[in-house]
């Protein structure tokens, strides 16, 4: 659960692991943002927000070489590809209250929503990113 710009945001991840690999096949948001003005734009930030995080989250690792960045471009910093991208439902708490922000708060609770399924699947916990389950 996340709170910025006015709203609040929750998800849960429902993941698997495969030689050490965490795949995260769907993810369910709720997100009370005050009213909702336009709850289509809001989905479609939720998700960009959700994909976002999940490429730090799995991939995200930058490598430094005498004080220098080694990635250079999306050649050699992985992010998640479309085939990757887990089933999002996206669920819009009604309220009444002043619209709150709907870009940046969805991005927050992904990676500890992934963490916590993945204690909850390998009783193991994750406390480094990018995150991988060791044998």
């Amino acid at each position: 659960m996340h709170e910025s710009f006015g709203s609040f945001v929750a998800q849960v991840a429902e993941v698997s692991v495969e030689r050490g690999a965490v795949r995260v096949h769907r993810v369910v948001c709720a997100i009370d943002c005050g009213v909702a003005v336009n709850p289509l734009m809001i989905a479609a930030q939720m998700e960009s927000g959700i994909v976002y995080g999940l490429s730090a989250a799995l991939f995200g690792r930058i490598r430094l070489k005498d004080g220098r960045v080694q990635e250079s471009n999306y050649h050699d910093y992985r992010v998640l590809r479309l085939d990757q991208m887990p089933v999002v439902e996206t669920h819009i708490v009604p309220s009444t209250e002043r619209p709150g922000g709907v870009g940046e708060p969805g991005t927050p609770p992904i990676a500890p929503a992934v963490a916590n399924a993945v204690f909850a699947l390998t009783g193991q916990r994750l406390r480094e990113l990018p995150l991988r389950v060791q044998s």
